[in-house]
């Protein structure tokens, strides 16, 4: 096992949190604009702006470790037909990255639909839903405590 192994899961572990909290603060000022019918402001884009950043972070660090440093997915990679009848081998190499790739992408593609929106409600309309239906696929895709994939909350 590489020593940037830990490093990395630990960095991985850490910007899950700064996904999520930049996550819920631009949904919020979203759905807040929405129903609160506000204009749009620079305080809701740089949210926008930070929650993508965060992701676009995460994917590098996730990237880094699943293709490279983790001995799960190199394990994985050895038989995909074994790995797909292994609940934890699947969770780790298809079911994870699959969801946060799929949240990823709501994300850039709801930035670009903001950025073409013709009125501030609109705007504030679509951040809400690409950013809460990102924030809910992160939050099924991710290895809670209690899960059959539990990590630790935090990792030090």
């Amino acid at each position: 096992m590489s020593a940037m192994y830990p490093a990395m899961l630990t960095l991985h572990s850490v910007l899950r949190w700064v996904v999520l909290l930049t996550g819920l603060l631009a949904a919020a000022r979203a759905c807040a604009g929405w129903t609160g019918q506000r204009p749009w402001t620079t305080a809701d884009h740089r949210a926008g702006v930070w929650f993508t950043i965060a992701l676009d972070i995460q994917l590098l660090a996730g990237l880094a470790l699943y293709l490279v440093l983790s001995p799960l997915t190199q394990t994985a990679f050895e038989n995909m037909a074994a790995t797909m009848r292994n609940s934890s081998l699947r969770f780790w190499s298809v079911e994870h990255p699959f969801g946060m790739m799929i949240a990823l992408v709501l994300v850039h593609v709801g930035r670009v639909r903001i950025r073409k929106a013709s009125t501030d409600e609109s705007r504030h309309q679509t951040a809400a839903i690409f950013f809460v239906i990102a924030l809910v696929i992160i939050l099924l895709s991710l290895p809670w405590p209690g899960t059959l994939n539990a990590r630790p909350l935090f990792r030090w």
